[in-house]
């Protein structure tokens, strides 16, 4: 669905990734790890389109994605960066409803998009508020259900791509946001997310790609990701890995 090819960028003269070789599977949750500095960002933004690769290739559905017209690819890729800029004193559901300005929506289907997106970020009783007068939580999930919006109901040929969603989120919304996510991609849709908290990553994720100094260091289901020797080489932990205890999923402690 989504692929890097010997994938590598650069920021100014310094390469930040470096052969990078990836692909994203509609209905699989693929989550990036790694420590600060290691690339993560970078590759959302090389995946997405906003950085242009100094060597390699994305393609998306099979064609290379800075050939894709802009409406085109705003209809099958959505993106929710680490921080949304947005200045305007817009309601809450005018900033939700900009998801849905590259689709030709009938009424009916615009509403349903909406209200499916506001409820799935746990935002419908935000929907009349002003943007500018929330938390920044609360705006982090206006920003999610736009996203959302965007694809909604989801299906096969799309992709999601979040970038460190549960940030600025309580226990609760982490967990909703992520959960909205895998309902995206039980319809379909290939998704991708950075996250720093391995027991969330362990929870969420069908696969984990761990990155440091640029470079992929480990890729494949979370079992074989999330070991301890392989934590400690990227983040100087010392961890204890153990199955979590009704769901089986491993779950990393701290020594």
């Amino acid at each position: 669905m989504l692929q890097a090819r010997r994938l590598s960028v650069r920021r100014g003269p310094c390469p930040v990734l470096e052969g990078i070789e990836l692909s994203l599977q509609g209905g699989e949750v693929l989550g990036v790890l790694g420590p600060n500095g290691a690339g993560k960002s970078s590759l959302l933004a090389a995946l997405s389109g906003e950085l242009a690769p100094a060597d390699g290739e994305v393609l998306l559905g099979g064609q290379p994605l800075a050939r894709l017209a802009a409406r085109q690819r705003a209809r099958q890729l959505a993106v929710l960066p680490q921080r949304s800029a947005l200045q305007f004193d817009f309601r809450v559901e005018e900033v939700v409803a900009l998801g849905r300005l590259p689709h030709a929506d009938t009424p009916d289907s615009a509403r349903q998009a909406l209200e499916g997106a506001l409820q799935a970020a746990d935002i419908l009783h935000l929907r009349p508020r002003d943007y500018l007068g929330l938390s920044g939580g609360e705006r982090q999930r206006v920003q999610l259900a736009r996203v959302l919006a965007q694809l909604w109901p989801g299906r096969a040929g799309q992709v999601l791509l979040l970038d460190e969603p549960t940030a600025m989120l309580d226990p609760l919304h982490q967990h909703a946001c992520l959960q909205a996510a895998r309902t995206l991609a039980a319809r379909g849709v290939a998704v991708l997310v950075i996250l720093h908290d391995l027991n969330l990553a362990a929870r969420y994720c069908d696969r984990l790609l761990l990155l440091a100094g640029g470079r992929v260091q480990a890729l494949g289901t979370v079992a074989e990701v999330l070991r301890a020797e392989v934590l400690q080489a990227v983040f100087g932990l010392q961890v204890l890995i153990q199955p979590h205890p009704e769901r089986g999923h491993p779950v990393v402690i701290a020594r």
